[in-house]
């Protein structure tokens, strides 16, 4: 017994020796609750009496006062063990031959004659203990199923209705164990609850005719509530937090700009006059700042890094807690997964409850990681969605089959939203939503001395990373402007001057805003080398009196061409280093000029020094204009209603006044409207805005909508896709077909066919071919605001 007892103890001594430290401490977790179970049922290893429980042991094993004498020791012994252990769990992974010397002389000390039989009985009697358990467990599982009605009834359905069911049944039962949140549903291994779970949590089974199907309370949506304009921006700062340097950047951009919110909310809220504004329980998540997406951008805020979509962020805060609406932010996985309510788990199944809130604002990093969340859930939720996008997502890329099938899968598309879910920040993509930022704002005062003050032969070059100025052939076309203006850079650098940057130009360093709006005051020239694309600075810059002189890019940029744009989800060209300021502010303002033709350069920068410009700022980037688009966007914008059917079900398509179209043609022109006497169909943009154009052959509806001098509206292209349309603008059809292509509907003239578009995520602005002519809705927008249509308020 003795050897028995001794071979035990250096057993034991070898294993503590083998495992590491984090290994004793379960060792020791399961020895501890080893003494709990055996001492709690001590008093039950005696006689059996009547009424005793199944979990009773057999009398011939131990005598009752005998078996609590030996638990005493056994459980003594295993707190002496405990003991040790804690000692050894402080040792790291070093060891301590002592120690554990002394560990092996309590075990050799505790040695009562008969200790190993005893506890063998013990054992064998614990696992006859565990059948009964185990027998009690299968008589209760078959009683209740009985009890529920589900006896015989937990066999696969066969219902065409959801064929998916014993594909998944299969799974769970291979696969059920993955993710703890199937057994935070009540899923236990049995047919019946996997049933259950892909009946009433998921939806790839029928529901079971034996199940309570009252048991599950339906919800009420919460009341509505009118969303009050707020200026007091103290709650606002409290959530955005703090603990990253972005989070700093963004908490002083918003502090700073915290007047003309209130101003601008004052002056919409007048032109609204007074009108009911539904409040919003709203999330924003911002991904692309969590740490699990790597956060590359919090550590550069300070050397020059990127700011744009900080500033954009910061903005979109603002402007929906100004708004009025319930507002949770958050900037972590951890703070997501609180707010959605997701279960405890890897993702795998669908949120506890209803959505807690109307509409999510995130970005493309964010979405993987509600994806990682959410799981199935996503997809019943993704309506509620809207993904702030820099440089725009197209229909042909966003939609996940068709991109695959026809190459236009990238890293970042591929969602099946709908297009206008996605929001830019200038607006270059009309099949998507103009989010957009906000810039400065001057009052009469700083105006006058912003005129008073220019330095007509100063000039302040954009970019403020050394990487910026490596543009081949900069040296050409800075000599030529350093012989007309004194040249300013605000290049970060930490302690010597980065040599990319030429000894004739100054260097202020990285610059805090305040400061470097205090140097473009000054200058009149902001001058870009092509290098970022479409960023907030050169709308500042303008804001604060500057001509803003940009390179003309032949041929265009995009992802065809340029490494840049490769792999983003878009086709756009880009002909500018910022077209929206080419296009929508222009001359003046801006020039956009070769920087290879010398002479050409030459000439502009001498008109520039002879030219005065005031201030400009477009009404969509001040605060007033930003406040009123997003108002609209949340009060009309819906993605989650089911859209009524157009034509509408069971119509004779004849129209009213038995007109052969719903469209008119508009006198002296090729542009068709929606006929006043023709019935009238809910929508936003409303009808009223409609203009439908015929594009040329290779030219995008973007394009066709712009030579109108009108806004292409994706939201409009079910009215117009109709055979009726066709006929409308002269196009002889000799037949007319339906398929999915993001160019349709679309007119060939080659064949004479005419086709319509089957699926409506594919409705697309952009996109051309020199076989189709396109039929475009485009609409009319407001002056300074071309994200909203005339009648769109």
């Amino acid at each position: 017994m003795i050897a028995a007892s001794s071979e035990l103890s250096i057993m034991l001594r070898r294993c503590l020796l083998t495992f590491k430290p984090f290994r004793i401490f379960v060792v020791g977790i399961g020895f501890f609750s080893l003494c709990f179970l055996m001492t709690s049922l001590g008093g039950q290893f005696s006689a059996k009496r009547p009424g005793d429980s199944p979990f009773t042991m057999r009398a011939e094993v131990l005598g009752g006062q005998e078996s609590r004498g030996v638990l005493r020791k056994i459980c003594d012994m295993l707190e002496v063990i405990m003991k040790r252990m804690d000692v050894l769990s402080k040792l790291g992974n070093t060891t301590d031959t002592h120690r554990l010397d002394e560990l092996s002389s309590a075990l050799d000390r505790i040695q009562p004659i008969g200790l190993v039989e005893r506890i063998q009985a013990i054992a064998q009697n614990m696992s006859d203990m565990a059948v009964r358990v185990e027998q009690i467990l299968q008589r209760s599982m078959a009683y209740n199923r009985v009890r529920d009605g589900a006896f015989g009834q937990c066999e696969i359905p066969k219902d065409p209705r959801y064929p998916d069911c014993p594909s998944k049944m299969d799974w769970m039962r291979a696969r059920w164990t993955s993710d703890p949140c199937y057994a935070f549903y009540g899923v236990d291994g049995s047919d019946c609850s996997f049933l259950i779970y892909l009946s009433e949590v998921e939806w790839f089974c029928p529901p079971l005719a034996w199940r309570n199907q009252t048991t599950t309370p339906t919800l009420k949506p919460p009341p509505k509530r009118q969303a009050v304009f707020q200026s007091d921006i103290g709650a606002l700062m409290e959530q955005v937090g703090t603990g990253k340097e972005s989070l700093s950047f963004m908490k002083r951009r918003i502090r700073r700009l915290a007047a003309q919110w209130a101003s601008a909310a004052r002056r919409l809220d007048d032109k609204l006059r007074n009108h009911w504004r539904e409040q919003k329980r709203i999330l924003v998540h911002v991904g692309f700042l969590t740490e699990e997406s790597g956060d590359v951008f919090s550590p550069k805020v300070l050397k020059g890094g990127p700011l744009g979509e900080m500033v954009q962020w910061a903005d979109i805060l603002t402007a929906l807690h100004v708004l009025g609406h319930n507002l949770k932010i958050s900037f972590s996985l951890k703070e997501l997964h609180g707010f959605l309510g997701v279960p405890p788990g890897r993702g795998s199944c669908p949120l506890t409850g209803p959505l807690p809130f109307d509409l999510i604002y995130t970005d493309y990093h964010g979405l993987q990681q509600m994806k990682q969340l959410m799981g199935l859930s996503l997809r019943k939720h993704k309506c509620h969605i809207r993904v702030i996008d820099t440089f725009g997502t197209e229909p042909a890329y966003n939609h996940e089959e068709y991109a695959t099938l026809h190459g236009y899968r990238t890293n970042w598309g591929y969602w099946n939203l709908h297009g206008q879910q996605y929001m830019t920040m200038f607006p270059h993509t009309p099949d998507n939503s103009f989010m957009g930022f906000v810039a400065e704002e001057l009052n009469e005062t700083e105006r006058l001395n912003i005129q008073k003050n220019k330095v007509k032969n100063m000039a302040v070059v954009y970019g403020k990373e050394a990487n910026m100025w490596k543009l081949q052939g900069k040296e050409k076309f800075l000599a030529i402007l350093h012989r007309h203006m004194e040249i300013h850079g605000t290049v970060y650098y930490e302690t010597q001057r980065p040599p990319e940057v030429p000894a004739f130009v100054k260097n202020h360093g990285l610059l805090p805003q305040q400061e470097l709006q205090q140097l473009l005051r000054k200058a009149k020239l902001f001058i870009g080398f092509g290098f970022p694309y479409e960023g907030p600075a050169p709308l500042e810059a303008i804001a604060n009196g500057c001509i803003f002189l940009q390179p003309k890019f032949n041929p265009p940029h995009s992802s065809l061409n340029h490494e840049f744009f490769r792999g983003k989800p878009t086709s756009r060209e880009v002909s500018s280093q910022h077209p929206y300021a080419e296009q929508y502010i222009g001359r003046p303002h801006v020039i956009t000029i070769d920087f290879n033709n010398s002479e050409e350069f030459d000439a502009t920068i001498r008109e520039i020094m002879r030219i005065n410009v005031e201030p400009f700022l477009p009404y969509e980037y001040t605060c007033e204009g930003m406040l009123e688009r997003l108002h609209a966007y949340i009060q009309n914008q819906d993605f989650c209603s089911p859209e009524a059917p157009f034509p509408p079900v069971n119509s004779s398509q004849t129209w009213l006044g038995s007109a052969p179209s719903p469209f008119n043609l508009l006198p002296n022109s090729r542009i068709l409207t929606w006929a006043s006497n023709t019935s009238s169909f809910s929508s936003w943009p409303p009808l009223t805005a409609l203009r439908v154009v015929a594009s040329l052959e290779s030219e995008s509806c973007v394009k066709a909508c712009q030579t109108a001098g009108l806004i292409c509206e994706p939201a409009l292209y079910r009215f117009i896709n109709i055979r009726e349309t066709f006929s409308a603008l002269d196009f002889q059809c000799e037949g007319v077909e339906s398929e999915k292509n993001h160019l349709f509907p679309a007119f060939s003239a080659e064949h004479a066919e005419c086709s319509l578009q089957q699926d409506p995520l594919l409705f697309s602005c952009a996109g051309s071919s020199a076989k189709y002519r396109r039929l475009c809705p485009c609409r009319d927008f407001r002056n300074g605001q071309v994200a909203l249509c005339k009648d769109c308020l």
